[in-house]
């Protein structure tokens, strides 16, 4: 049945709207009563979408733990603290999606982990060996040409302009 293929779904670029896409597909989703696991990577901060995703009994949301800095920030201890914690999150994410017989699984951030976080090569490796039916969809700011080799949908969100470039930060309600 077509509309239980799972396919693999890119959201990249340096524009907003990545994570608020990944989640306006996870609540649809879960808006049907599926399953959805969201995991994501080099993300701890509290912000509006876990919220939101609460009122859903269906979907699940995994979230890195331990440091609160952008990964410039962080020192080489911080950084291997990290790298575990990317290489755990998405083995739990894979289980519990497989577990629970997911439809869709977010990976937010995850190609940014790639960046000395997390091996590529095990992320392609779930990519090639993930449930049938699981519809996965990964964020983040590049491309690796690996990833788009498995990818079924791409959508490249381009920053034009940015209040962040007149020095307005995110603000709470609206970027988080």
């Amino acid at each position: 049945m077509a509309e239980e293929n799972g396919l693999v779904q890119i959201y990249y670029g340096d524009g907003k709207g990545k994570t608020t896409a990944a989640f306006g597909l996870a609540f649809r989703c879960a808006g049907w009563g599926r399953r959805v696991v969201i995991a994501q990577f080099l993300k701890s901060s509290p912000c509006g979408e876990l919220t939101a995703a609460e009122r859903f009994p269906t979907l699940t949301v995994l979230r890195s733990k331990g440091i609160h800095k952008f990964t410039f920030q962080m020192n080489d201890e911080e950084k291997a603290v990290v790298a575990e914690n990317c290489r755990t999150l998405l083995r739990q994410a894979a289980e519990l999606a497989r577990a629970e017989e997911a439809r869709l699984l977010v990976l937010d951030e995850v190609i940014d982990a790639l960046r000395g976080f997390l091996p590529q090569e095990e992320l392609c490796a779930f990519l090639d060996e993930r449930p049938a039916g699981l519809e996965v969809v990964l964020t983040g700011h590049s491309l690796p040409e690996a990833l788009e080799r498995r990818a079924d949908y791409i959508t490249h969100m381009v920053k034009e302009k940015h209040p962040y470039d007149r020095g307005v930060t995110a603000r709470r309600e609206i970027e988080f």
